[in-house]
């Protein structure tokens, strides 16, 4: 089954060695909806790496195996090199039948290749889609001079593969540590303008054909850590992100709310589309009359917030 790209939304990390993890999802102890990665990159130590392998395996294969009533997120696991790809699915049992895919850490024009070969693999081996979503954080990025360059390629190399990239994410932190900087509670990401360029450049490149989420936040406490998570999901769907990468669980919610769409943008942006049926007017008034909609300048925008819409609802 064909999954929407906007149905990723609030993608919560664990590390996937963590215990009772399987337990959690399957008592819905975390808001839906949402996605879950089980992480086995910068969160494990190199030593324990075999055993959160092993723990992924059996987290996936308890889901799997739990009532079919029960709320299943969509399930990725973020693997550190390509190899671990076709080596974890030969370990999965019933686990199989509900990954959804994989994440590729610091994905460049070196390693892409061989990642988006493991994904074709199964993917043909198992007659459905197992996703990709590469995550664009390595350090050549951060120069201006090579970054064109760099995205161009990238690009090229995902578009011969579309159908099997979800997502397109970004290492915010990565992009902060190549400058040595850090948001504090009450900042955003875009106040660091090295980093902001690097990101405005990569949505430039890719968000007009593939769903770019935003940049991890970092801080979870409650209310200045969600409050300035939700100030920096405003900035992001401005700038043209949807979804972001979570780390607690009370975070969750604040996406999810950020991703509900105003009532006023969702009349709008039905109206908009319905124009297509108007051999004469494409221009209207919004259905407040406080704007201008017009169908060929706002097309784009009404199937996005049409899908969002369908998928976390409409604000009352």
């Amino acid at each position: 089954m064909k999954i929407s790209p906007y149905a990723v939304g609030a993608l919560l990390y664990a590390p996937a060695n963590q215990e009772n993890l399987a337990r959690r999802v399957i008592q819905g102890q975390m808001d839906a909806p949402y996605s879950l990665a089980l992480c086995l990159e910068d969160s494990i130590s190199d030593c324990a790496v075999p055993e959160a392998e092993a723990r992924a395996v059996q987290t996936l294969d308890e889901i799997a195996r739990a009532d079919e009533d029960v709320y299943r997120p969509l399930l990725f696991i973020r693997v550190r090199h390509p190899d671990q790809i076709p080596a974890l699915w030969t370990r999965l049992g019933a686990g199989r039948e509900i990954l959804t895919g994989f994440i590729a850490p610091k994905f460049t024009q070196t390693n892409g290749p061989a990642y988006l070969a493991a994904v074709r693999q199964i993917s043909e081996q198992s007659g459905r889609p197992v996703y990709l979503m590469p995550t664009l954080e390595s350090s050549d990025l951060a120069e201006p001079d090579l970054r064109p360059e760099c995205l161009r390629r990238l690009k090229t190399l995902l578009d011969a593969n579309r159908d099997l990239v979800l997502n397109v994410r970004v290492g915010g932190n990565d992009f902060c540590d190549v400058f040595g900087v850090r948001r504090a509670r009450h900042q955003t990401i875009y106040e660091i303008g090295c980093v902001e360029r690097i990101l405005t450049d990569i949505l430039s490149c890719f968000s007009r054909d593939y769903v770019v989420s935003g940049p991890v936040w970092e801080y979870f406490d409650a209310p200045e850590g969600l409050n300035g998570l939700a100030r920096e999901l405003e900035r992001d769907l401005l700038a043209g992100f949807v979804g972001k990468t979570v780390i607690h669980p009370n975070q969750i919610v604040v996406v999810q709310n950020g991703l509900r769409v105003s009532k006023a943008d969702a009349d709008d942006a039905r109206r908009i589309l319905g124009m297509a049926d108007n051999d004469r007017v494409l221009v209207e008034k919004s259905a407040d009359g406080g704007r201008m909609n017009e169908y060929k300048t706002h097309t784009r925008w009404a199937r996005k917030i049409c899908a969002l819409a369908a998928i976390y609802g409409v604000k009352p």
